[in-house]
């Protein structure tokens, strides 16, 4: 089984980072952690919920070139800076995912850059499939 790199590379702040879009790997897809962004531009205002909206709506875009969709998610990961962001975390995500939403881990941590959270996600659909 070989890895297939998926998208573009990132470019942040106009530097392209040493890393993958995301990743298949078999019926697997690893997409890179996530974060608020506007214009290639680490995204450093708006509510939780407005970033969390904006990284939702670039972790579709990468599945959709992986040949997924947000249905195929098996595990997301939410890294976020302050525990009260949660519950507006948790409703957008609800939202996001009414019906069978992934696995999901949320934990509290600081970060290299001015965000207020990162998104990673695991899909899974097997090559080939429509």
């Amino acid at each position: 089984m070989a890895k297939q790199v998926v998208g573009e590379p990132l470019v942040i702040n106009g530097r392209r980072m040493s890393l993958s879009r995301a990743t298949r790997a078999g019926d697997t897809v690893y997409q890179t952690g996530q974060v608020p962004r506007q214009d290639g531009k680490v995204m450093t205002s708006g509510t939780i919920k407005e970033r969390i909206c904006v990284v939702l709506d670039e972790i579709t875009k990468t599945l959709a070139l992986a040949g997924c969709s947000r249905d195929d998610m098996v595990k997301s990961m939410v890294w976020l800076k302050d525990p009260s962001d949660f519950p507006g975390s948790n409703s957008v995500c609800g939202e996001y995912f009414p019906n069978a939403p992934p696995a999901r881990s949320a934990l509290v941590s600081r970060f290299l850059v001015d965000i207020r959270v990162e998104v990673e996600v695991i899909a899974c659909k097997p090559v080939g499939a429509g």
